[in-house]
């Protein structure tokens, strides 16, 4: 299978417009897997002190705005609440969260970055910003204008895949 894109052509007949989108996602498919194995293999070679997994990155990222209740840390993530529970016991264990009560509600607690967490967040990101940039650095000029010019429709697709279209 060839590693570089193939263009998808614009069909006159629907039932073309059905397999060129079957195939666009296969394609798509490929292509964010290999990106993402390529960005976690290469942020832990060279950055060997980022340790934290995926599913914990993102509980720190979602709850960088704001502390939320398990339960709607669970409904972000599309997790099971005792799932999310797990990667916030390890989150609490490596002081990158704190429980604090819940002004609304003194029965529940809410789950908040520390100081820890919000640093260990911005160095997360600062490494692969870095890592992405040096990676773009290497493309033609050509390549990197169509990844950029591809960012708004990607953008898009991921809401609409999370459930959250934006207004258009």
């Amino acid at each position: 299978m060839s590693s570089q894109p193939q263009p998808v052509p614009h069909p006159s007949d629907p039932a073309d417009t059905a397999d060129d989108a079957l195939a666009g996602a296969q394609q798509l498919t490929d292509v964010i897997t290999r990106l993402r194995r390529a960005l976690r293999s290469s942020i832990r070679s060279e950055f060997p002190w980022e340790a934290l997994p995926m599913a914990q990155v993102e509980l720190l990222q979602t709850l960088a705005p704001a502390p939320l209740r398990v339960g709607e840390l669970a409904t972000r993530q599309r997790l099971a609440p005792n799932t999310v529970s797990g990667l916030i016991s390890k989150l609490l264990d490596a002081g990158l969260v704190d429980r604090q009560p819940d002004p609304g509600d003194r029965r529940t607690a809410r789950i908040a970055l520390t100081e820890a967490g919000h640093q260990q967040l911005r160095d997360w990101q600062n490494a692969h910003e870095r890592r992405l940039a040096t990676a773009l650095e290497t493309l033609t000029p050509t390549d990197r204008a169509a990844v950029m010019l591809a960012l708004p429709g990607l953008d898009r697709l991921a809401h609409s895949l999370a459930g959250t279209d934006l207004l258009r």
